[in-house]
């Protein structure tokens, strides 16, 4: 009995380390794709999970809604925090953090 416990919280931890890296890789798409409408460059190596918590779909089943940080960057010498909310890895938001308007020596007017 104690050997089918143990196969069954391995498959468990397996299933859930399979389901984060997918996750992952959805915030990591969301990210790029947000940014790049926005113009901004999506810093790649910066994705990390802020929070994690059970919440019910639409359908009403139980399922993980992650919440991913990452950094973006307007001019290359900057950092900016964004945050990425996935239900499984399905998308619920995207927040980019305000940007303030460049300084008049850094935009140049032809």
């Amino acid at each position: 009995m104690l050997e089918l416990a143990a196969l069954v919280a391995f498959l468990a931890a397996g299933w859930f380390w399979l389901d984060s890296m997918r996750a992952r890789e959805a915030a990591l798409d969301a990210g790029r794709r947000v940014c790049s409408a926005e113009a901004v460059q999506f810093l790649d190596w910066t994705v990390a999970m802020k929070k994690m918590r059970l919440t019910r779909a639409d359908d009403g089943r139980l399922r993980i809604q992650r919440t991913y940080e990452f950094e973006y960057s307007e001019t290359g010498d900057d950092r900016l925090k964004g945050a990425i909310t996935l239900l499984g890895t399905q998308l619920l938001a995207v927040h980019l953090e305000p940007r303030e308007p460049l300084p008049p020596s850094v935009v140049r007017l032809h």
